[in-house]
Order: C-alpha cells, then sequence, then structure tokens
C-alpha cells in the first residue's frame, strides 16, 4: 500500500496510528507541536531529576496498551503486579487496610479484601460488596445511561458519603478524573466492571521503571522511523483542507499533501483544525465535552520515609501518593510525587500556598517526614489532563470516522467505550488507522507519481483549484 497518510499529534493515540498505517505499508508523515512525542505522558529535566508530568499507571486489562509497549520494545522497563495489592491508609486515625485480590475466580478474588477493609465499618462493607454485585450488573449500552451520575447511583444502593470516599472515589477519581458526584455512570461501570468485577487478575497494577520520555515518546520515535515513518517535530498544524481527493495539512514545518490524515490532537484543537461538516457536531462540541486538570505534587526527601511503591489515602487531601526515587534517577534520599486527580481545587493555587498544606499531610501520614529535609518541592499542572467524564458526556464523544471520506479522530476523548486513560488513547488510534486503511483500500491503484514529494507551487495551485 503506496499510499500516504498525515498523523497530527504526537500522543500515545497519534502514535498508535501513525505505527498502524506504517506497519501496513503507508508513507506517513507524523506532525508533533512539541519538541518530542509523548502528548500528556512525557518527562523532562529539572537539574538531576527525570520527572514525569504525571503518575500514569495502567492494569493488566489494558492489553491495548501493553501491545503498544510491546511494539516499541519497552515492556521490560515496566512493572506489572503479580497480583493485585493497594495499600490504603486512614489520614485520621492512620487505621490500615490493603485491597488485593485472592486467587479465586471472580468475584470472588475481592470478597476477603471487602470483608476486611478495615476503613470501613463492617455494615459499610457488606453494603458495598451489594452494591459492587449490583453494579457488575449494569447494563453499560442501555439508553440513558449516560446521563445517569455514578455518585446518585451509589446513593440508591445504599452508599454512604464515607463509603463513597474510602471505596469508590479510591478507584474512580484516580480513573475517571472526577469524583462519583460528577461522573458519568456509564464509564464508571467500566472501569469497575472491567478492571475489577468481570475478571480475577484484570486489576493488577503496573507502572513504568523509567522516565515516561524514554518509555513512551523516545521509543515511539525510534520505532516509527525504524518503520519507514517521517517525524517532524515543532510543527503545529494550521489546517487540514481537502483537495479533491486528497488532503492538505499546513503546519509550521510546511504544507504536506496526503491520501488519508488522523487527526489526534486535544478536543478543542481537533474541532479547530476540521473542515466544515466533518462531523455531526453542534459548533462548540469541544468545549462543552470539557476539561478535567490534574496537579502533581513532588517532594524530595533527605530520607526514605515511605516503605511502598504507591499508597491510597483516605480523608486526606493527597490521594495517592507514589515512590519515583528509582525512575527520577535519585540515588539517595526519596523523591515521592503526591497525585491529584480532579483537581479544580488546586490547579490555580501557588506553589507556596500548597505547600503549606501538602507537607503537612505527609508528615501526618509518615511520621519519619517530621524529621526529613525537603530538598525540593515543586508541582507539576496539566489543566487539559482528560475530559470532563460527566453524565452526558458521551453523546458528544465522536466515532474514529468523520463524514468526509480520508478523515479519521483519534484521542482517548473519542468514543472508545473507555474512560480517558492511556488505554482509550490507544484504542482511539488503533481505529483511526483502520478507518483510514478502509478507506485507502476502496482507492484506484496508486499511481507511483503519488509518492513523490510535492512541490510548494503545485500544492498551491490545487488548493486554490
Amino acid at each position: 500500500m503506496s499510499r500516504r497518510a498525515v498523523v497530527v499529534g504526537g500522543g500515545l493515540a497519534g502514535v498508535t496510528a501513525a505505527l498502524r498505517l506504517a506497519d501496513a505499508g503507508c508513507a506517513v508523515t507524523l506532525l508533533e507541536s512539541r519538541p518530542r512525542l509523548g502528548g500528556l505522558t512525557h518527562s523532562f529535566r529539572r537539574g538531576e531529576l527525570d520527572v514525569d508530568n504525571g503518575q500514569h499507571v495502567f492494569l493488566r486489562c489494558c492489553t491495548h496498551y501493553r501491545a503498544l509497549l510491546d511494539r516499541l520494545g519497552v515492556s521490560g522497563d515496566t512493572v506489572l503486579q503479580p497480583r493485585l495489592d493497594v495499600p490504603v491508609v486512614r489520614a485520621s486515625d492512620a487505621r490500615r487496610a490493603r485491597l488485593r485480590r485472592d486467587p479465586f475466580p471472580a468475584p470472588l478474588h475481592l470478597a476477603r479484601s471487602l470483608a476486611t477493609y478495615g476503613v470501613l465499618s463492617p455494615r459499610q462493607r457488606l453494603q458495598a460488596v451489594r452494591a459492587a454485585m449490583a453494579l457488575r450488573r449494569v447494563d453499560r449500552d442501555a439508553p440513558d445511561i449516560d446521563d445517569v451520575a455514578f455518585g446518585a447511583w451509589l446513593t440508591r444502593h445504599g452508599q454512604s458519603a464515607p463509603a463513597i470516599d474510602a471505596l469508590w472515589d479510591l478507584v474512580g477519581v484516580a480513573t475517571l478524573n472526577a469524583p462519583a458526584s460528577q461522573a458519568a455512570l456509564s464509564l464508571a461501570a467500566t472501569v469497575f466492571q472491567v478492571g475489577l468485577l468481570d475478571e480475577a487478575d484484570a486489576a493488577d497494577i503496573g507502572w513504568s521503571s523509567i522516565p515516561l520520555q524514554r518509555l513512551h515518546g523516545d521509543a515511539a520515535e525510534r520505532a516509527l522511523t525504524t518503520a519507514g515513518a517521517h517525524v517532524i517535530a515543532k510543527a503545529k498544524a494550521l489546517e487540514v483542507q481537502p483537495i479533491g481527493h486528497e488532503w492538505l495539512v499546513r503546519s509550521t514545518a510546511g504544507d504536506v499533501v496526503a491520501d488519508g490524515v488522523v487527526v489526534a490532537t486535544d478536543p478543542v484543537t481537533a474541532e479547530g483544525l476540521l473542515p466544515p461538516g466533518s462531523l455531526d457536531r453542534p459548533a462548540g462540541w469541544s468545549t462543552r465535552l470539557g476539561m478535567s486538570p490534574i496537579v502533581n505534587v513532588h517532594v524530595v526527601l533527605d530520607r526514605p520515609v515511605m516503605p511502598h511503591d504507591f499508597l491510597a489515602v483516605v480523608g486526606s487531601p493527597l490521594q495517592w501518593v507514589f515512590d519515583k526515587t528509582r525512575a527520577a534517577g535519585v540515588d539517595s534520599g526519596q523523591y515521592l510525587a503526591v497525585s491529584l486527580s480532579a483537581a479544580d481545587e488546586y490547579v490555580d493555587v501557588p506553589a507556596a500556598r500548597l505547600r503549606e498544606q501538602f507537607l503537612p499531610a505527609l508528615e501526618q501520614l509518615f511520621p519519619a517526614a517530621a524529621e526529613a529535609s525537603v530538598l525540593d518541592f515543586f508541582v507539576t499542572r496539566e489543566r487539559r489532563a482528560t475530559f470532563r467524564q460527566a453524565p452526558g458526556c458521551g453523546r458528544l464523544r465522536p466515532q474514529a470516522g468523520t463524514a468526509v471520506p480520508g478523515l479519521a479522530l483519534a484521542g482517548a476523548w473519542t468514543d472508545t467505550g473507555w474512560p480517558d486513560t492511556m488505554e482509550g488513547a490507544v484504542r482511539s488510534g488503533q481505529n483511526a488507522a483502520e478507518h483510514i486503511k478502509e478507506v485507502l483500500a476502496g482507492l484506484a491503484p496508486a499511481d507511483p507519481e503519488r509518492s513523490r514529494p510535492v512541490s510548494a507551487g503545485e500544492i498551491a495551485a490545487r488548493a486554490s483549484s
């Protein structure tokens, strides 16, 4: 297949689409506005530290994302739990519990864990089991389920506010980037059914043992180059325009003509690039889809204070705490990253004020932290970390294919059936690539001339004709 394809955007969705198309024999050009690939899963240097912009974990059930890691040749640079095991602590009284699975078929694999979940009362645990069984029966494709709030559903099924905070939001906020009260039941049901309730080993947690830039962006550039794709960084797409049966993509790095285009940007950028009539959506649909921020508080200490790879916290602003010491290249002491999902209340707070709030919270959780010296403290913020996965969001998420042949969309915000996660991003890239491949397969046999470089003069002539 000697067709030409352009992919706009070098995050996980764009990388997946570009690799799929290159593997199918397309001449692929990938345009990325940033200096490097990786999108929202990248790293940067801060002195001697390699800093991930966010704490991105995956589950064993994220089969498409894990297949991408295999394709990039970096699966060996990740850790995957042999069995789900999440230490949990209640900040108010240091009461500890664990969410871990036993070697039994689902849903019995979690029975003992829920029965002994010490941050809930015995009555709350029993009610949680009943709610879990009811959630397992929810039809994610039922009419109008997208309009139901997960929190309202939990309340109807006997879940109190403390139970929602200590159990359901412990998982839901981290995966949906929204509390139960603001999350769509359809997406919450996907998280809990696929991730926890249907298969015993689905929720085993994995993470990167190297900086995310190396795991995703750098590895993707190597794989794409080896596959024959042309990667152009610092190339912001300005316009995507049909010219006859071809496509013109204008960018700050020059213009490219192709037979098919995948737009794999954030939704607002995508809406601005798409030609009129591409989607059956009202103007401003991407703004209505919204965005939800994630904030990370980074603390480097002169000594270890947390004996876990990660820890979930209830009754505290801390949410989840990760040990990033090894991945960041810290030789001594400990580097902790506090991940704050659904972080509307923190995204505009100055770092000095966050320090005043979160250092005491860490000391309450880890008494040894009170004796440790803080070597560094800083904050990273992703204002558009995910779309806002609220009731009604499903009708705003477009499919991969558009109304214009040869133009497809990719991004975790498209309609993948999954929430906005790394798995969802990879699935979206696969969907977009398959759509483009089908369109290109239906074209007339490729003329060898179509694979040659096109001059600026020819492009201008085609665009104006």
